[in-house]
């Protein structure tokens, strides 16, 4: 394994970020919930320690507090936001309550032109900042390195100690300098080898997966989505015929989906699916239901009594692969406590507990950029690997109202159109999650010369780096004109297209 840079979790909403931030340097990362032990953190033996933010006053009742015997490890030590306040009030500095939260954009000047931080970044600078606290005093042995209005020590360091704060957060994107920032620290103050690779990933999890197979049998759930997919992938090259993939066909895939996944994955790639035609069923379970939850559970219950009728054929089979992500895994650790909900596709529902079967998650610890970079490793198609996020409940979630094969349909063919033009624009990329919503509600309209009484379909798309927020996109009015007028001339059922222009907050991305 590569060098390790330990991010501990102290609850900030960009904990992730930090972690990708550092692979995207080719340093891993990994995150740990903030109460993890001393002797755990040296057995990590990490070659740094990042502190997060966090949403809480280091005196409020229920503070996450961590050990104050990590300053005392020997490795170098960045705190942000929390971090910070932490690590003063730890080190006997003194921390209390501003009057005035500091939220959003600010600005600070770097007073310490000489500080390693801060090398070659502007004495006047841009940040992000989220924070409640304020630090009137430094630990002894450190020196303010930078200030703003609210904030008289908005970054501080001990050279002594190797250990540095800051007040803002330079893993988003709205701090300019962040990523400086971030190098700055790996390999200026940490001495990190940008030495994380794929490549190396890849051998080493399928020497592991040899090793821990042997010469039984696997099954893995393939919905059609990268994750899964690239999952399967990685366990067919360490297995070959010793995998079984299952697909389920649930009725509410994207268009012409279920004949893709086949040739991608069976044509293409040569591995052994099997494909089942479970539409009719689920359709048959939908029927009447409205209610966005109930048709989650609906799916979710049904495609396990496919999945777990079809994998009793394989006998002898041993192991579940599962394309849980390493996002997942440092959700179900988060110091907010274990995740009530694990995304459906991820888990499989339950199932290695209910059939016996042990788990392989080839790619538990990989962020989403690093599983497409990988699928692009394997020959997947640069198209699949960079598609737009697609809910477990497919589009489901997208009718709103009743789902029936009729209303299916319709949805289809409308979002295809809305992919397809986008695509044709040269926006794809640009936007991170684009798609159509099938209405439960009907216009009057006119085509020729008769009256039409119609579907109305919305047509949602936004941008977001980390989908925790997200802007409604700006959508060129040209484009939105002929994807409104291939919609209505082209999809049998609708007659009006209207554009969502809701943010994240308030509105959430997915309409259900």
């Amino acid at each position: 394994m590569s060098e390790t840079v330990l991010v501990l979790d102290f609850g900030s909403q960009y904990t992730q970020l930090i972690a990708r931030r550092i692979r995207e340097q080719r340093v891993y990362s990994v995150v740990y919930p903030f109460d993890t032990s001393v002797d755990k953190i040296r057995a990590l033996a990490p070659k740094a320690i990042v502190l997060s933010g966090g949403p809480q006053s280091v005196y409020a009742e229920a503070a996450p507090i961590c050990s104050r015997e990590i300053f005392e490890l020997g490795v170098p030590i960045l705190g942000i936001c929390y971090g910070m306040q932490l690590t003063a009030y730890l080190l006997d500095g003194k921390v209390e309550a501003s009057s005035e939260r500091e939220y959003g954009r600010a600005e600070i000047d770097v007073s310490a032109s000489d500080s390693p931080l801060f090398a070659d970044t502007p004495a006047h600078q841009r940040v992000w900042a989220s924070h409640g606290d304020n630090i009137l005093r430094q630990p002894a042995g450190f020196r303010t390195t930078a200030s703003s209005t609210n904030a008289p020590i908005a970054a501080f360091e001990s050279a002594a100690r190797q250990c540095f704060g800051i007040q803002f957060h330079p893993e988003v994107t709205h701090s300019e300098a962040g990523t400086a920032i971030i190098r700055n620290f790996l390999f200026d103050i940490v001495h990190c080898t940008p030495s994380w690779d794929l490549g190396d990933y890849r051998k080493r999890k399928v020497e592991e997966i040899r090793a821990t197979v042997g010469d039984r049998k696997v099954i893995a759930a393939v919905s059609g989505g990268v994750d899964s997919s690239v999952a399967a992938v990685l366990v067919a090259e360490a297995i070959g015929d010793q995998l079984t993939a299952i697909f389920v066909d649930n009725g509410v895939l994207r268009k012409n989906e279920a004949v893709q996944v086949m040739s991608r994955l069976s044509e293409g790639l040569g591995m052994h699916v099997v494909a089942v035609d479970g539409r009719q069923r689920f359709y048959d379970k939908l029927a009447g239901i409205e209610d966005p939850e109930t048709k989650r559970k609906m799916i979710g219950n049904e495609f396990i009594a496919i999945f777990e009728e079809e994998a009793k054929r394989i006998a002898g089979a041993e192991f579940l692969v599962q394309g849980t992500l390493y996002p997942d895994v440092i959700e179900s650790v988060s110091i907010k406590g274990p995740s009530a909900v694990i995304k459906t596709h991820h888990n499989v529902g339950g199932l290695p507990e209910k059939m016996g079967l042990k788990l392989i998650e080839p790619v538990r610890e990989l962020f989403k950029d690093e599983v497409r970079q990988l699928g692009i490793e394997f020959g997947l198609e640069e198209e699949f690997v960079w598609r737009h996020p697609f809910p477990g409940p497919g589009l489901a979630v997208r009718i709103l109202g009743e789902v029936t094969a009729a209303r299916v349909e319709i949805l289809q063919n409308a979002d295809e159109i809305v992919i397809d033009e986008i695509r044709r624009a040269g926006l794809y990329r640009e936007i991170a999650q684009a798609f159509a919503v099938l209405l439960p509600v009907r216009s009057v309209g006119v085509m020729g010369d008769e009256r039409t009484y119609e579907n109305v379909v919305a047509v949602r798309a936004v941008a977001t780096t980390d989908f925790m927020t997200a802007d409604w996109y700006r959508m060129p009015h040209d484009l939105l004109d002929l994807i409104s007028r291939r919609i209505v001339n082209e999809v049998r059922g609708i007659n009006r297209v209207v554009y969502d222009i809701s943010s994240k907050p308030p509105s959430t991305i997915e309409w259900e």
